[in-house]
């Protein structure tokens, strides 16, 4: 029998700087966990030890799928992430800052750590909410926990396509995980969550017309419109961020939630970046306007709730907590 051939040398960097599964393809459900950190070294040290576990619990899960879709990714927030890591900020990790319009705000509320997960079941979900709660046990509180459902062909409530503008191929690395520019956190992605309230029967009173201005593409066929080069500017323009080096993309994987009974309809945005500031821009240009006070006309229609910055560091740094 012919021996194996022998295997090449590690390269410690790739391993070190392997991101979390940021670009997972989208699901059919997913999960938006924010927890914080009860106050007290021992609540510190028992999150430390399960965010270091995370790849295993992942793994205890997937295969529980029968080859279906799960990942999950973690976020630290930037209040969290001395005591939890001892280690510096990643360069651009602040903490999400209220932005206050002329008419509407993009509120801050807490959150130290989140957890996004994506699956093709929502039974995947729940057992690894499940099981990680289990595991922080008293040492974390949830301050929010939305479950989200893929919307027909991948439509929000407001029955327009989401994430057309998504980057693809070598594009989507290089617009969300950190490279050379911080290299102790190379690998790393910063994360940006907010939850919207739709209010349905006021945007269901307006003129297909209208709705397809307010957005910047058609509805039927998910095609964008001319951007407007003064005055009131679309969303899909107004999220678009430009500057001397060309377009900066992020990715989004949002995601519809809704409690019928409670007349509660909405989409959680989360969006993954390279720079945390091409995030706090595009929230700038929507609630402030570009010029003020033409805000995104969408906030109109779609109030935020929630609003956290996180870091999602490298596989590697995770299981290093521990």
């Amino acid at each position: 029998m012919t021996a194996p051939a022998p295997q090449g040398p590690v390269d410690n960097r790739a391993v070190e700087t392997e991101p979390q599964s940021i670009d997972a393809p989208m699901s059919l459900a997913a999960g938006f966990l924010v927890l914080t950190v009860n106050d007290g070294e021992q609540a510190v040290s028992t999150v430390r030890s399960v965010l270091a576990s995370t790849d295993d619990l992942i793994k205890d899960v997937r295969i529980r799928g029968n080859g279906e879709l799960f990942t999950c990714n973690v976020g630290i927030s930037h209040h969290a992430w001395k005591p939890l890591t001892g280690r510096p900020l990643p360069q651009g990790l602040e903490p999400f800052q209220e932005i206050r319009g002329a008419k509407h705000t993009a509120v801050a509320t807490p959150g130290d750590l989140l957890y996004h997960i994506r699956a093709q079941s929502t039974d995947l979900v729940i057992e690894f909410e499940k099981l990680l709660l289990r595991a922080f046990g008293s040492s974390v509180t949830c301050v929010d926990d939305v479950a989200g459902f893929r919307y027909f062909d991948g439509r929000d409530l407001l029955d327009f396509v989401d994430g057309t503008a998504n980057p693809d191929g070598l594009d989507l690395p290089a617009s969300t995980i950190v490279g050379s520019e911080d290299p102790d956190y190379a690998g790393g992605s910063y994360v940006v969550i907010q939850k919207y309230l739709h209010d349905l029967t006021a945007w269901q009173a307006q003129t297909t017309e209208t709705q397809e201005e307010i957005i910047g593409r058609t509805k039927a066929e998910n095609s964008e419109l001319p951007d407007a080069t003064e005055g009131q500017k679309s969303h899909k323009t107004l999220c678009t961020i430009e500057d001397v080096a060309g377009e900066h993309d992020i990715l989004r994987d949002n995601m519809p939630f809704a409690v019928p009974g409670k007349g509660q309809y909405g989409t959680y945005f989360i969006g993954y970046s390279r720079y945390l500031w091409v995030v706090t821009k595009m929230m700038e240009r929507m609630f402030i306007g570009d010029p003020p006070p033409l805000h995104d006309r969408i906030l109109d229609f779609s109030k935020p709730v929630t609003g956290v910055a996180f870091f999602a560091p490298s596989r590697y740094f995770l299981a290093q907590l521990g």
